[in-house]
């Protein structure tokens, strides 16, 4: 039986999403808790993507197939139990044996926190503590050239050996907070992003904000292709897998 499983999680204590030897992550946190409900069978996930270490997550999906008989609630009641704390469980779905939780994947979002104000301990593990203010006007135009379909290889750090780096970027924005006007989100929603590409989109916009570069060379570097033409990385800790959309996902639902 393939279940589909929509989660989120705090990042903070784990090294990533992906599995890695002698290090705490979300993926062995969720295929230990399958394989105990699985009757000691090991589970293997395969989730939407990775996040890397210090990335938290709104919303993640993954697949596993069990070999136990078991419904959606109970599934979803049971890895939960089974889970940390700071991994959650949103819901489970019975879905087609075909159905792949990477490769059915339509769009992306990611969002990126910063504050602008005075620094908050309490929430340095969960928006970027800048502190700082930022020329946002000139970010604003900055992040335009970043729309569209483009090969974002200055924004990757294997662009060494990775051939495809062209993705579809259809949404990028900056926003106020509206509880918070110190506290600014940066938004993108794609097809795909490479490890490090929004963190290192982010970085460059900073920069931008700094006054340290002008918004028209984001496009400028975005056409060079070449990293060392950007060589800033935001920190982890703002950044949240925010949704995932998929293609005609009902079609691949059971029920």
């Amino acid at each position: 039986m393939r279940f589909l499983i929509k989660f989120s999680y705090d990042g903070t204590n784990y090294a990533g999403f992906q599995r890695q030897p002698n290090k705490k992550t979300i993926q062995e946190e969720l295929e230990m808790a399958a394989t105990k409900v699985n009757n000691s069978q090991k589970v293997i996930i395969h989730a939407t993507g990775r996040t890397d270490k210090h990335v938290h997550a709104n919303m993640q999906y993954a697949h596993l197939d069990m070999n136990v008989k078991i419904t959606e609630k109970k599934l979803k009641r049971a890895l939960n139990s089974n889970l940390p704390n700071d991994i959650h469980i949103i819901e489970a779905y019975l879905v087609k044996d075909n159905f792949h939780a990477r490769y059915h994947v339509k769009s992306k979002t990611y969002k990126y926190y910063i504050n602008l104000g005075e620094y908050n301990p309490l929430q340095r593990n969960y928006v970027f503590q800048y502190n700082y203010s930022l020329n946002i006007k000139a970010m604003k135009k900055a992040i335009k050239y970043l729309r569209g379909t483009h090969d974002y290889r200055a924004f990757i750090t294997e662009n060494i050996i990775k051939d495809n780096c062209i993705r579809t970027i259809e949404k990028a924005y900056i926003k106020q907070d509206s509880q918070n006007k110190d506290k600014y989100i940066i938004t993108f929603t794609g097809n795909g992003f490479m490890r490090y590409q929004v963190r290192n989109m982010v970085g460059l916009l900073i920069k931008v904000g700094e006054n340290k570069k002008r918004p028209e060379e984001v496009k400028e570097i975005l056409e060079s292709k070449c990293r060392k033409q950007n060589g800033v990385t935001a920190p982890p800790e703002g950044l949240y897998l925010d949704s995932i959309i998929y293609e005609n996902l009902k079609d691949s639902i059971l029920k």
